[in-house]
């Protein structure tokens, strides 16, 4: 998003987010055929390209199932997926982010995940009503710059301190930071989270119009701080070498609101004729191969296959996350018109 959303333009792309499901499945390696479609698997995803193309690519040479891949912005495949209803092409829905996934959810159109699926993610990673599962995560940290910072703040109210009035960095159009101002809200409630708010607006945060810009500007002394996902740093580093790379990342702990995990998951569309395949893709995603995918070309937080992060992560129960149920996440509208009412929807 490079501007300000109207209301209905939200309230839109929220409502059609609600259109995906998850369906029972077969094993991995199984070369049973699709339930009564001898067709390609259709998958819309949310993930781009770039990233996951090569993933899709290694499962049709494992599996022998071809995909018909859709890329474009979650929340509008969402959005489409609830136009076509029962009439989509789509079997699989693969989001970027929990929030797109709990609307669906919250629309009945999720069936239960079998056992052998779910069983394979935490808890914490995946639909309370084991309806969409987790395929990997990223954590909220404050980046920062170590020349001109002595004393991290450890929580997100300690960034509230006017010692860092006009040196903070975020991107308030973006999905991440958005995400994280869901979870103050669900977390703390409306009163507390518009408090927060405001006084974060009153500390004058610079506004940036993506998280790498964030994180560049921390980098080169622009800003002291910035609240970013914390992938961004490591991306950098393999980009330009740890040598080029000042800038470090502080994690929020013990339950602070700061330190959300949020997800990116996979669901099947309960009119799918391809469940059996789509079953597979699920758990190739969450397998051996495709966790350790996430965590090498990403530098996200593998969650199922007992994957371990990558070496220079801090592992989830270090972090000990805020305790949320990431379907909660759904609510989008109410907060981007809260960050509308407190000034900060800009760029």
């Amino acid at each position: 998003m490079n501007q300000l959303r109207t209301k209905a333009r939200v309230k839109q792309l929220i409502a059609g987010a609600m259109a995906v499901a998850l369906i029972a499945g077969c094993s991995l390696g199984s070369s049973e055929s699709a339930e009564t479609s001898t067709g390609p698997l259709v998958v819309y995803s949310g993930r781009s390209e770039a990233l996951v193309a090569e993933l899709f690519s290694q499962f049709t040479t494992q599996t022998g199932i071809e995909l018909e891949v859709r890329y474009a912005d979650s929340g509008e495949l969402a959005a489409l997926l609830i136009t076509e209803g029962d009439a989509s092409p789509a079997d699989v829905y693969f989001s970027q982010d929990a929030g797109a996934l709990g609307a669906v959810e919250d629309a009945g159109l999720l069936s239960t995940l079998p056992s052998d699926i779910t069983n394979l993610v935490d808890s914490r990673f995946r639909s309370t009503q084991d309806r969409w599962v987790a395929t990997s995560g990223r954590a909220r940290v404050a980046v920062y710059n170590p020349e001109l910072v002595s004393v991290v703040p450890n929580t997100i109210d300690d960034i509230l301190n006017p010692m860092w009035k006009g040196k903070i960095g975020f991107a308030p159009t973006n999905a991440s930071w958005q995400s994280f101002v869901t979870a103050l809200r669900v977390i703390r409630g409306e009163a507390e989270a518009e408090q927060w708010l405001t006084a974060f607006k009153a500390n004058e945060p610079v506004p940036y119009e993506k998280n790498g810009a964030v994180r560049d500007a921390v980098n080169i002394g622009e800003v002291s701080l910035g609240l970013v996902n914390h992938y961004y740093l490591y991306e950098k580093i393999a980009a330009e070498g740890a040598d080029a790379v000042v800038a470090k990342n502080h994690y929020f702990i013990n339950g602070d609101v700061g330190g959300l995990i949020n997800v990116a998951g996979v669901g099947v569309l309960e009119s799918s004729k391809n469940t059996n395949a789509a079953n597979q893709l699920v758990k190739f995603l969450l397998s051996v191969q495709g966790q350790e995918y996430f965590g090498l070309k990403t530098f996200e937080y593998p969650l199922a296959a007992g994957v371990a992060p990558f070496s220079e992560l801090p592992t989830i129960e270090e972090l000990n996350p805020p305790a949320i149920d990431l379907s909660n996440l759904k609510s989008l509208a109410e907060t981007q018109e809260l960050l509308a009412k407190t000034g900060l929807l800009t760029k």
